[in-house]
C-alpha cells in the first residue's frame, strides 16, 4: 500500500539536521506499517521496540539518560549490534514509557547519527498533559487515514491518481465517471488501511463494515481504559453525537444536541482529549480574511468531524445500496458526508490552516477558509453539481480574495473569480496557480 508520508520519510533520512521523528495520528491509522515499512525499503536493519507493557525498556530509560548507556541496553535487547548509519531505531507506543520520549532530547544534542522515529496511538495526550518531551529537539509528522488519492492508488488506479496530480482537467473529465464511481465507494470505504486493503483486495462492502465496526469498538474501549473517569461519559455522548450534529443545515457544533441544556464548559476536556487523540477535527470559525487568519479565531464557535469519512458512513448506518445508489434517504446526510470527505483531504495537505465562516448575522456560511500561508482562499462545498454561490458571492463582495473554489460534482471550470474544482480533485487545490 502506497503511502505519500514515505516520502517524507525519505527526506527526512537524508536531512542534514535530522532530528529524531515522532508520527502523530490515530490509533490504526498505519503508524507502525509505516515505520516498519520504511525501515525495510530504506534501511539494511531494523531494530524495533514496542514500550507497550515493556517492563524491560521502562528499566532500562528509568535511570540516567545517557545515550551510549542506553545503546548498549538496546544492542542487549535487540541481540544484534547497532550500526548507526544503517540501522533505523523504531520507538513504538512510546509515549507508554515517557523518559523515553525524554531521551530523544540527549540523542539529538549528543547522537545525533542514530536515525530514531516513534510513534504511539495516544501520544497526543501524553505531549498535551506536558510529558517531558523534548521541545525544539525532534520533528513531528502528522499521519492521516489514507487520502482520495492513495485510496486510488491502493485500487488499481495509480494512473487516474497521477492525472489528477498532472491537473489534465480535459482527460479527467473525459473519464469523470471513474472518479465519481470511485469517490462513492471512499465515501463508504473511507481510508483507514485495514478496511481499504480488504475492500482492494475482496471488493466486499459488507466485510468493511465488520472492520470499521471493529475500529469503532477499540476506539470506544480506548475512552474508557486511558480517559480520566469522570470524563468517559461526556466523551462517549459527545462522539456519538457527531453525525447529528454534521447532518444539520449549520454544521456549527451545539452542545445542546449532546444532552439537552449541556454546557460549553462541560464538554472542553473531553473535546481536547477526542481532538489529541486524532479521532476528531476541530475547525474553528473565523471573522474576518487577513494574513494569518489564526487572527481571526473565534474559539466559541466551531464545527466537529471526525477522522475519517468511512467511519462517519459506518456511525451513520448508511448502507452501501444507499450510498452507492444515490437513493431518496442519503440526501439529507450527503451534504455532512460530502462536507467530512472534504475536510479530511484539507488536513492531508502541509501547513495549511483550515477554518469556516460565518458573519454576524449569519446569513452568510463559507463551508472552509484555507490559509496557505500566502493567501486565504474560500471553499463552497456542493454534494451535486449545484451551480449556485451565493455565500461565495457574499464573503467576495465584503472581502475581495484573489480567489474562490466552488467544489461539487460539476465538471472544472476556471471562471473570472470562481474556480469550480470536482470534489474527486479537492486534494490538488494548492498544487495549481490559483492567480
Amino acid at each position: 500500500m502506497y503511502r505519500i508520508a514515505m516520502k517524507k520519510l525519505l527526506k527526512w533520512k537524508e536531512s542534514k539536521r535530522r532530528k529524531p521523528l515522532i508520527i502523530e495520528g490515530a490509533r490504526q491509522v498505519g503508524k507502525t506499517w509505516l515505520m516498519k515499512e520504511f525501515g525495510q525499503q530504506a534501511y539494511s536493519d531494523t531494530v524495533y521496540i514496542n514500550f507497550d507493557s515493556n517492563s524491560r525498556m521502562a528499566d532500562l530509560f528509568a535511570s540516567d539518560l545517557n545515550t551510549d548507556r542506553l545503546i548498549m541496553g538496546l544492542e542487549l535487547y535487540a541481540g544484534r549490534k547497532i550500526d548507526p548509519d544503517n540501522t533505523l531505531l523504531i520507538f513504538d507506543e512510546v509515549q507508554e514509557v515517557p523518559r523515553a520520549l525524554a531521551s530523544l532530547k540527549y540523542f539529538y544534542e549528543n547522537a545525533p547519527q542514530y536515525h530514531i522515529v516513534c510513534a504511539g496511538s495516544l501520544l497526543g495526550i501524553a505531549l498535551h498533559e506536558g510529558t517531558s518531551f523534548p521541545v525544539g529537539k525532534v520533528s513531528f509528522l502528522k499521519l492521516y487515514p489514507l487520502s482520495f488519492k492513495e485510496f486510488l492508488m491502493a485500487t488499481d488506479k495509480e494512473r487516474f491518481a497521477d492525472l489528477l496530480d498532472k491537473q489534465d482537467f480535459e482527460m479527467i473529465t473525459n473519464f469523470k465517471q471513474t472518479y465519481i464511481d470511485a469517490l462513492k465507494q471512499y465515501y463508504f470505504v473511507g481510508g483507514m488501511p485495514e478496511a481499504v486493503q480488504s475492500f482492494a483486495e475482496d471488493k466486499d462492502f459488507n466485510e468493511v463494515r465488520v472492520i470499521q465496526k471493529r475500529i469503532l469498538a477499540a476506539y470506544e474501549q480506548d475512552f474508557s481504559k486511558h480517559a480520566p473517569n469522570e470524563i468517559v461519559p461526556k466523551i462517549r455522548m459527545l462522539w456519538n453525537s457527531i453525525p447529528s450534529q454534521l447532518a444539520k443545515e449549520n454544521k456549527k457544533f451545539i452542545y445542546g444536541l449532546v444532552r439537552e441544556g449541556a454546557r460549553a464548559k462541560e464538554y472542553e476536556t473531553a473535546i481536547m482529549w477526542l481532538s489529541d487523540c486524532g479521532l476528531v477535527h476541530k475547525i474553528n470559525r473565523v471573522n474576518g480574511a487577513g494574513l494569518p487568519l489564526k487572527a481571526y479565531e473565534d474559539l466559541k464557535a466551531f464545527k466537529l468531524f471526525v477522522l475519517d469519512v468511512g467511519l462517519l458512513s459506518c456511525m451513520a448506518g448508511l448502507r452501501q445500496r444507499t450510498l452507492l445508489d444515490g437513493n431518496d434517504l442519503f440526501v439529507e446526510f450527503k451534504g455532512a458526508l460530502t462536507e467530512q470527505y472534504v475536510c479530511q483531504q484539507l488536513k492531508t495537505i502541509e501547513d495549511l490552516g483550515v477554518y469556516y465562516y460565518t458573519n454576524d448575522r449569519g446569513s452568510c456560511e463559507v463551508d472552509f477558509i484555507i490559509d496557505t500561508g500566502e493567501q486565504v482562499i474560500p471553499v463552497e462545498v456542493k454534494a451535486e453539481v449545484n451551480r449556485r454561490a451565493k455565500s461565495l458571492k457574499t464573503y467576495r463582495e465584503k472581502f475581495s480574495p484573489d480567489v474562490c473554489v466552488r467544489t461539487s460534482m460539476a465538471d472544472f471550470k476556471r471562471e473570472d473569480w470562481l474556480i469550480n474544482l470536482p470534489l474527486y480533485a479537492i486534494g490538488t487545490l494548492t498544487k495549481f496557480p490559483l492567480v
